[in-house]
């Protein structure tokens, strides 16, 4: 009985590897004759990421590891992530009669946001080692993160325009130090508030965090005329900004 048993899972456990392993794109492109690439599959892949169709993802696919890091420094994100930025542009050209009460606000994430975690996931496969966040929070102590340049300038430009700019953030609160000795060092200056998550918010999902945080500010009379980040976890909820915009990010998911 007892060998019967083994033989049977030995089958079955066989018979799952063949199924997943059957499940690669390269033998379904053999099986459907369409002519897919890998490429053309990752490339599916990342955009249906950033249409947030692809949650809760891990790690990036093995088979797409190398293009998301191509992609994530290629001239290509650099275009989609200022193309972004230029949206937000021509909505501040039209969208926003401020009061000059000192309560027409604005808010943006910080990583992959403001500064980039790139040279980080670089050395950890883009994406495609599970993120262990004390190496991560070792490195972002660092306050060696580069300026996201296309956010720098719509940060200075938002800023000019007279906006509260709140920056709303999943780091921790210990890394509350290094993180303002990293903005102020890449060129990012006169925010009216930084928010990171203390112990209370551990429990709480970013999205949930994150909407908790604008409840407050509304609460307090502001108007969130924008918020730009690079998770969709940072800008669904309620209350919401009047327009969100999202930037391209590949490398990890946050919820």
């Amino acid at each position: 009985m007892a060998r019967n048993v083994l033989f049977l899972l030995g089958f079955l456990s066989l018979f799952f590897g063949l199924a997943v392993a059957d499940w690669n794109i390269l033998n379904q492109n053999r099986k459907t004759g369409l002519g897919i690439s890998l490429k053309n599959y990752c490339e599916g892949w990342r955009i249906n990421v950033e249409l947030n169709n692809i949650r809760g993802f891990d790690v990036v696919p093995d088979e797409c590891v190398e293009y998301i890091g191509k992609y994530m420094t290629s001239t290509q994100y650099k275009v989609d992530s200022e193309r972004a930025t230029e949206e937000c542009s021509l909505y501040l050209s039209s969208c926003c009669a401020l009061k000059g009460d000192g309560k027409d606000a604005w808010i943006f994430d910080i990583d992959d946001t403001l500064l980039s975690t790139v040279p980080y996931y670089k050395k950890h496969q883009y994406g495609g080692e599970k993120v262990d966040l004390g190496s991560l929070e070792g490195w972002m102590a660092e306050s060696k993160a580069p300026a996201l340049e296309h956010t720098l300038k719509l940060f200075n430009e938002i800023k000019g325009r007279g906006f509260q700019i709140f920056l709303i953030s999943s780091r921790r609160e210990n890394l509350r130090s290094a993180t303002v000795d990293n903005l102020v060092k890449v060129g990012y200056h006169g925010w009216t508030g930084l928010k990171l998550r203390g112990p209370e918010d551990d429990w709480k999902t970013v999205q949930k965090y994150k909407a908790e945080t604008r409840k407050l500010l509304v609460d307090e009379g502001y108007r969130i005329w924008g918020s730009v980040g690079d998770q969709w976890s940072s800008l669904e909820g309620n209350p919401s900004a009047k327009r969100t915009f999202k930037l391209p990010n590949s490398l990890y998911y946050v919820a």
